[in-house]
């Protein structure tokens, strides 16, 4: 079993956790507040922490943000345990590094629930491979049935490529220095279309990318917004999100993703009752940083301001990486630079050069597998 430390100002909430992870055969080690479990969290190196955000002196995000400053507990899985009831404040949470987040009153299911969850995330991390090796061997038959989308993001491509705005060219423009962009597809999109009614591939479309939103929105996505049937979304550095860097939030969120791909296989098999089988549901992903503007679009025929949409090499590179991403069968695949910016907080799996149109020379590219621990 695993060990666990406990951070809970409140003497009784303190009692049911320790309760509740002892018969689960854990081995808890508690502390009462933010500083003393930090000290105990450096001394006992436990597999996995459970913090309460409202202490005395150092709350949890403090806490958090401190342990997170370290390298060796970068990846270490924490859940909170708040009251709070604004999404602003889970937000912080999850921007500052938390794993997952429990609002009290809690009972004692819930508890062991979000800790299990937690500790089979190598056991979800291995089965996501095993899915990857699946979808490259349909790699072939999907090249063909997804001749329509190729043309369109090629041409999405090079209108954002053509459209990189001068300096100074719109006030209302956003410059970011540094970003990290994330791009996520469903390759098996073609052949969901044809095995499923218009409502049952809307509702699943609707179900995985509402998920995936919010799984977006948690980690501090900048910008997002859909192309196509794929998920474009930006992370940069802001006021509350410094303590994780934009590169390691958008590796959460591409990581996220694939569980709730994996979650969304297990949908599709009842709806797969009593006809052929379906396919897996699979994404491909890809991550890769540089210097991003978020352009203002305006309706030119009613002066009306639109929404933000990215555009520079970054952005095109990062939907050029995806679709081979897709060829190489790897669910998330990251720019070798974007991977030497989270050095130690995650684990890379195959490396390889690809061929990216428009670049004379192959691009290093990196398989994304798993956070550390």
């Amino acid at each position: 079993m695993a060990s666990i430390v406990v951070i809970e100002d409140d003497a009784g909430t303190l009692m049911l956790v320790r309760s509740v992870l002892s018969k689960e055969g854990h081995e808890v080690a508690t502390a009462s507040d933010g500083a003393e479990g930090l000290a105990l969290i450096q001394a006992v190196k436990p597999d996995l922490v459970v913090s309460d955000v409202h202490m005395p002196g150092l709350n949890g995000f403090e806490m958090l943000a401190l342990l997170r400053s370290q390298a060796e507990f970068t990846a270490l899985p924490v859940i909170l345990l708040t009251s709070l009831q604004e999404r602003a404040h889970m937000r912080i949470g999850m921007t500052t590094g938390a794993d997952d987040y429990i609002t009290k009153p809690f009972r004692p299911g819930e508890l062991r629930e979000a800790v299990l969850a937690q500790l089979r995330r190598r056991e979800k991390q291995a089965e996501m491979q095993k899915l990857a090796t699946e979808a490259a061997v349909r790699v072939a038959v999907e090249e063909r049935t997804h001749n329509l989308s190729r043309l369109y993001e090629q041409r999405l491509a090079k209108a954002l490529s053509e459209r990189w705005p001068a300096p100074g060219q719109a006030a209302d423009d956003e410059h970011l220095s540094d970003a990290t962009v994330l791009f996520v597809d469903i390759p098996v999109f073609p052949e969901l279309a044809q095995a499923l009614t218009p409502d049952e591939l809307t509702g699943l479309v609707k179900r995985f990318y509402g998920s995936a939103g919010d799984t977006v929105y948690l980690f501090g996505a900048r910008s997002m917004q859909f192309v196509g049937e794929g998920l474009l979304a930006i992370f940069a550095d802001t006021s509350d999100t410094e303590s994780v860097s934009h590169s390691l939030r958008a590796a959460r969120a591409a990581l996220g993703l694939a569980s709730a791909a994996h979650a969304m296989t297990q949908h599709l098999q009842t709806l797969g009752s009593g006809r052929r089988a379906l396919p897996a549901f699979t994404v491909a992903m890809a991550l890769h940083h540089g210097p991003v503007t978020l352009a203002r679009l305006k309706d030119p025929l009613h002066d009306a301001v639109g929404q933000l949409l990215p555009m520079g090499e970054t952005t095109v590179t990062a939907m050029q990486l995806q679709r081979q991403a897709q060829a190489l069968g790897w669910p998330i695949a990251a720019s070798l630079s974007t991977v030497r910016h989270i050095a130690g907080a995650v684990r890379t799996g195959r490396r390889g050069l690809v061929r990216l149109p428009g670049r004379p020379a192959p691009f290093d590219a990196v398989e994304l597998v798993a956070l550390t621990r």
